[in-house]
């Protein structure tokens, strides 16, 4: 391999490291606004995936591409290629290369989801299974807000502030503080998942989970359920705001002054709707749990990120 070939094979591998990187970097637009220390983390392994990713892809296919035009046989040309087998050095690289790839690309993953610390201690699991404790976090808030319970049902979300003797299907939470959720299922399984903080989470029935991240900006988020929880799954979404500390106290101190009142529950009302003009054929039917008697009720109509 003479020289110019050497240096033309460097200048493609340069051309194709600044173009993965410049894909990687335009992955952070693909997402939703960053709204929580947990996303920052998540973008980051992301935009790293996709750098990789996409410098693989465009060498593979580029060296295709030259193939295809360059090294094409002659027209009616039906013989063979010549008859290479053997090559210890050839196979030796192309081993080691996507070993070495897939141990990096597990360490980072692995270091990324160590710092995020979502998941606070948990029970013993049956079998056997050993405790599950989460590693401290170098971005968990200084200040921890108090425990709030998250109650996921067919179809509702149902949040309960103990200290404040609050209960609402709109989660508040103030910015800048560790936020530590208790999910418990009342039915089936659910799924906690809010995109704008790139956390998700299974809600498992007969257990409660400790779930904790850190809301870093201001706004009106939305949750929802992101496993298949049945025919109303679809309904069970509902806001999450996140506020200056002065008004989440303010809040609080707001919807502890309401008397408790039934919530609104899509869900709910559009299977009486549905129950009441629908021939019968005597297939059993889920029924959706009865609205929450809640102090602070989600409006649907309410904008969101």
């Amino acid at each position: 391999m003479n020289r110019r070939t050497i240096g033309v094979l460097v200048g493609l591998a340069i051309a194709d490291l600044l173009a993965s990187l410049w894909i990687g970097q335009q992955a952070y637009t693909w997402m939703p606004p960053q709204a929580s220390a947990e996303s920052v983390l998540v973008d980051n392994l992301f935009s790293f995936m996709t750098t990789l990713g996409s410098f693989i892809f465009l060498g593979v296919m580029g060296t295709l591409l030259y193939a295809i035009l360059f090294q094409r046989a002659a027209k009616y040309d039906a013989s063979d290629g010549p008859n290479i087998e053997g090559n210890v050095k050839l196979e030796v690289v192309w081993t080691t290369i996507p070993i070495l790839l897939v141990i990096w690309i597990a360490t980072v993953s692995y270091q990324t989801y160590d710092r995020m610390s979502i998941l606070g201690p948990m029970e013993p699991l049956p079998m056997g299974m050993a405790t599950a404790e989460a590693a401290p976090t170098d971005r968990a808030a200084s200040v921890t807000s108090p425990p709030i319970q998250v109650f996921a049902r067919q179809w509702a979300w149902e949040f309960h502030y103990p200290e404040a003797g609050v209960r609402s299907t709109e989660l508040h939470l103030p910015v800048n503080q560790r936020a530590q959720l208790v999910l418990s299922s009342e039915d089936v399984l659910h799924g906690f998942f809010v995109p704008a903080f790139r956390v998700k989470q299974d809600v498992v029935p007969g257990r409660e989970i400790n779930f904790e991240f850190t809301p870093i900006r201001e706004g009106r988020y939305r949750l929802r359920d992101s496993e298949y929880s049945g025919t109303y799954f679809a309904a069970n979404q509902t806001n999450v705001v996140v506020e200056s500390s002065e008004d989440y106290q303010d809040w609080l101190a707001m919807a502890a002054a309401r008397s408790p009142f039934p919530a609104e529950n899509v869900a709910f009302e559009a299977f009486n709707q549905t129950d009441a003009s629908a021939i019968g054929l005597g297939w059993k039917t889920v029924e959706p749990a009865p609205a929450p008697l809640v102090n602070f009720a989600s409006s649907e109509e309410d904008t969101y990120e």
